[in-house]
């Protein structure tokens, strides 16, 4: 198979890349060629695989060679994040709407040109979710709930779930939206999304750095693992047509968590030294954004393909541990805490 991750050099598409490369097949064929597009060159250890090949630069100035190059598969992560799309709307329009629609015209070509319907997975956000005074959000959003975002990165995310199924509607493509939960624990330096906190507090802690938190303890959101949010998008892409079940988006599982949930989970793995870190400060901007956000989630689709949330943030966290560790440039990530 040859196949497509936009966005592959950050931390999701690159770890989608490794997880696909250490399979080595995808819907029980060899992958032989694995394309990585993103702004920055993917890792290192990414690059040394043969079967990988990267392009750097916007999305947006590929798609038109990309109308000459067919693909079996493609995982459409890029995006700009929410924080970035609320300060420049522009940003918002070009980097997730423009870019989006430019990739499906650029299958849709191919599919015109006598070339096959690439299968396509579109991540998505839970930040198409949202209150509306005509359509009061319950406390936990089901894949069939109405969307109503309250951000631009939302809206546009809801956008380009409905061009998806209608391209497949079409048949240009055979796409599958899937709704990523806040993935937690990011490593590396905060982004400028919105929800970058929800690593933050983790994250920073553990590697003995003091970090703020700008929202009430009280706050509950749905949020998910890096692995278990990778082993999503591959099932997802794995899906027949007919189990995936529909051509509207699905939610992908959750840990329904509060704020003060998790730092009581960071002192239960890490001490109460470590969790002392976390001071809160509230940001009026960050809390007005998180406030129109889900509460929590549910994901009966995805259950229904064999995809199950973890149980309880320390898991989470553990796993984060266990993967610094594993990571030789990580490791002083973890100084000096011994657990």
């Amino acid at each position: 198979m040859k196949l497509l991750i936009t966005g592959g050099g950050g931390f999701v598409g690159a770890r989608l890349a490794r997880a696909l490369l250490a399979r080595g097949t995808l819907c029980g064929r060899p992958v032989e060629q694995l394309v990585l597009t993103d702004l920055a060159p993917p890792p290192a250890d990414l690059l040394a695989d043969a079967r990988v090949q990267a392009r750097t630069g916007a999305l947006l100035s590929q798609t038109e060679a990309l109308r000459e190059e067919p693909f079996d598969g493609v995982f459409h992560l890029a995006s700009a994040v929410s924080g970035e799309c609320e300060a420049d709307f522009e940003l918002g329009l070009r980097s997730n709407l423009d870019s989006t629609r430019a990739l499906l015209d650029a299958l849709r070509f191919n599919v015109n040109a006598g070339g096959k319907a690439a299968r396509v997975v579109f991540s998505s956000s839970v930040a198409v979710f949202g209150p509306d005074p005509a359509v009061p959000m319950p406390k936990v959003v089901a894949d069939d709930t109405l969307p109503a975002p309250q951000t631009s990165y939302g809206a546009q995310k809801l956008i380009c779930e409905h061009l998806v199924a209608d391209y497949t509607r079409k048949g240009y493509i055979d796409g599958r939206a899937a709704r990523l939960m806040t993935v937690t624990v990011r490593p590396g330096r905060p982004n400028g999304a919105a929800s970058s906190f929800f690593s933050g507090i983790i994250r920073e802690p553990l590697a003995g750095v003091e970090s703020v938190c700008p929202v009430d303890a009280s706050v509950s959101h749905p949020v998910s693992s890096p692995s278990r949010t990778i082993d999503g998008l591959i099932k997802v892409f794995e899906a027949s047509r007919e189990t995936f079940n529909g051509r509207t988006a699905l939610n992908l599982p959750a840990l329904n968590v509060r704020v003060a949930d998790m730092l009581e989970a960071l002192a239960q793995v890490a001490g109460p030294k470590v969790r002392a870190l976390v001071r809160f400060e509230r940001d009026e901007r960050i809390a007005g954004i998180v406030a129109n956000w889900p509460t929590g989630a549910s994901a009966a689709r995805a259950n229904k393909l064999g995809l199950m949330p973890h149980t309880e943030f320390a898991e989470i966290i553990r796993q984060y541990i266990e993967d610094c560790s594993a990571a030789p440039t990580a490791a002083q990530t973890l100084k000096g805490l011994s657990l």
